[in-house]
């Protein structure tokens, strides 16, 4: 590991001056950057230890009726607080199947939503790759790439993005707050990420030296929480990045849907709001038929990036089980295989 300089900042306006200059990064519980740092993936200069900043780690309501999250809120924390997973429910169950319990009560919802892919080829540091070299190249668009990108890759990266967290809150209309030198601005979540195009190596709308602060869901998201889902399918149960997940979250009344919000995840190099299955659902009978056709129109632009065609089935699956789960009802407790396909519907419950 390279030697770098360590800035510990007493403010947000300080940590942003100090983030600006060329190299630095900012580290918070450091559960990906460290692995990074330690691979020589990512060699930076200065790090900027926003840890003891104050104010960044609160849960507090709006007097909307949202809720405002701080960057610096541990996963665990937020999963685990009653009335969040009350009101919440999809996000809770996502924070709760990601990682390992230890990383959960060390990782910050900041972090998890700026981590970057696990795509082999970006850790290994003898391979080619845009998004760690830009205009190197990208092997594993010729490699190992059966858990890569079906939707929205390009010839530069077919990389996918980690965080299970990220596609509810997308799904339910979560917006980030965001600190830069001449000021404050906010974008919503599902604007945060950027595809890969020809720059892959950008990979969200932040500026050198802003620092996303706080993220918020807005108080008509608590509307689906009766009705509200996420399922993720990995390789093994525990402990395993998504090879496919989805958010499903429905308002029924009167025996139709009034209005429905889906996401994907482990698809693209960001998290897929499917906005045109949603419209197709308005009005429907929530039934097995309206949900497979709400899944079709939700993978139509899908394309394999190489040995992946069996992802645009499975998300599809996934997506139809997932709104199959959110018309049964939210349990009352999370399930104690949270987002597993293998939970049992009435389920043993935590």
């Amino acid at each position: 590991m390279k030697t770098f300089d360590y800035v510990r900042p007493a403010s947000v306006s300080d940590a942003v001056a100090a983030a600006t200059e060329p190299g630095a990064a900012y580290l918070a519980a450091g559960t990906n950057l460290l692995d990074l740092m330690k691979g020589g993936i990512t060699r930076p200069d200065r790090l900027v230890d926003i840890t003891r900043v104050p104010g960044l780690d609160r849960i507090e309501p709006m007097p909307d009726g949202g809720l405002r999250i701080g960057a610096l809120v541990r996963n665990a924390d937020l999963a685990h607080d009653a009335e969040f997973a009350r009101s919440y429910p999809s996000v809770a169950e996502a924070l709760l199947s990601g990682a390992s319990a230890q990383l959960r009560n060390a990782a910050t919802v900041g972090g998890n939503l700026l981590q970057r892919t696990r795509c082999a080829y970006f850790y290994d540091t003898a391979s080619a790759c845009n998004k760690r070299e830009p205009g190197s190249g990208c092997d594993a668009r010729i490699g190992e790439n059966r858990l890569h990108a079906v939707l929205g890759w390009s010839d530069a990266c077919i990389a996918t993005h980690p965080s299970d967290f990220a596609v509810p809150l997308v799904a339910l209309d979560a917006v980030v707050e965001i600190a830069g030198k001449t000021g404050r601005r906010e974008v919503a979540l599902e604007d945060f990420h950027r595809l890969p195009g020809d720059t892959p190596e950008r990979e969200s709308v932040l500026e050198p030296g802003e620092l996303l602060v706080a993220l918020r869901l807005p108080a008509e998201a608590r509307g689906f929480s009766a009705h509200a889902r996420y399922l993720k399918v990995r390789e093994r149960t525990s402990y395993a990045f998504a090879v496919v997940s989805a958010a499903a979250a429905l308002r029924i009344e009167n025996g139709a849907i009034r209005d429905a919000r889906l996401a994907l995840g482990g698809v693209a190099a960001k998290p897929w709001r499917a906005r045109s299955a949603e419209k197709l659902l308005e009005g429907q009978r929530p039934d097995a038929a309206s949900f497979r056709r709400a899944a079709e129109a939700a993978l139509a632009d899908a394309k394999p990036s190489g040995d992946n065609e069996f992802k645009i089935e499975l998300a599809q699956r996934v997506l139809v089980r997932a709104l199959l789960l959110a018309l049964a009802g939210t349990p009352k407790r999370v399930p104690a295989l949270p987002a597993s396909p293998f939970s049992s519907p009435a389920g043993a419950f935590a």
